[in-house]
């Protein structure tokens, strides 16, 4: 089998795979267009498995970490799926109240990759909650393209009261300080922008590659914003311009990069549509967002 380097994949297939894990087209369809990039060596078995997300070669913190304190709890979502569950996870033996963070996961529940992410945030000194979207359907299934699958049957705008519920949980908890701010990812950047509408004491909000909330609501955000955008990822990109100028026209608070060069999904390190460089000032930038906002 062709040893597959990022730089050997053509920008198409980078853009159909896009297309694919946000529901635009099927899995028959995918798997068609996709063969046509199968060629000078390149097999479609090993293209496809390129693709896939490798939770376990990419893991950097595990569920155990010695320097963590890290459970599963369920909470109460009454405008929402009624109960739900997250990760919740902070530095071990704490002894002062510490800012929160909701961490929002893309189209696919709350998969390794984003515990992982939950568990980077606490070892910065915060007390960090990722909710499952799917556990009223059973959790996250072990594998994204059953989570996508699970995901689409959930009611958008319930979910979105399952993540302001967790808001509400974390601001409570008596090991945080009750400032409280959110991070999301693709669908969970779609939530973090949403949550700054809805959540008028939201210290922060941090969307990566989120789409944007509607421009009529943006009158109602109160918290600042730190917005992540990746160059290459037109089907986000296009709402950006007009939420800026919402933005600006309302005189909110925000900061926004786009990251040179960049896919949809750069932050997430177990696929190669991650970029080392971006994501690691990407996430800098976050933390020392929260640090400043949050502490």
């Amino acid at each position: 089998m062709k040893n597959i380097n990022k730089e050997d994949i053509k920008q198409e297939v980078f853009d159909l795979y896009d297309s694919y894990v946000h529901n635009k087209i099927d899995r028959r369809n995918f798997m068609n267009k996709l063969s046509v990039y199968a060629v000078g060596g390149l097999t479609l078995p090993s293209l496809l498995a390129f693709l896939m997300p490798k939770y376990t070669e990419a893991q950097q913190i595990k569920f155990n970490d010695p320097r963590l304190t890290s459970e599963y709890v369920e909470y109460d979502s009454p405008n929402g799926a009624g109960k739900m569950r997250g990760l919740l996870t902070r530095p071990i033996n704490n002894s002062k109240k510490l800012g929160g963070i909701i961490v929002v996961h893309e189209n696919r529940g709350l998969n390794p990759h984003i515990e992982d992410v939950a568990r980077k945030a606490a070892l910065e000194g915060f007390i960090a909650f990722a909710p499952d979207a799917l556990f009223p359907l059973g959790g996250y299934p072990g594998s994204d393209d059953e989570g996508r699958e699970l995901q689409r049957k959930r009611d958008r705008n319930e979910m979105l009261e399952d993540f302001i519920s967790a808001y509400n949980f974390l601001k409570i908890h008596k090991e945080c300080s009750g400032n409280v701010g959110v991070v999301g990812f693709c669908f969970g950047g779609l939530i973090s922008n949403n949550m700054a509408v809805h959540i008028p004491d939201l210290k922060a909000s941090v969307p990566f590659y989120g789409g944007q909330a509607a421009t009529e609501d943006v009158p109602k955000i109160k918290a600042p914003l730190l917005l992540h955008f990746a160059e290459l990822d037109k089907r986000v990109n296009t709402g950006w311009p007009t939420y800026e100028a919402a933005l600006k026209k309302h005189k909110k608070e925000y900061t926004a990069y786009i990251y040179k060069g960049t896919n949809h999904g750069f932050h997430n390190d177990t696929t190669p549509r991650y970029d080392e460089t971006a994501a690691k000032l990407a996430w800098s930038r976050t933390i020392a967002f929260f640090k400043e906002k949050l502490v």
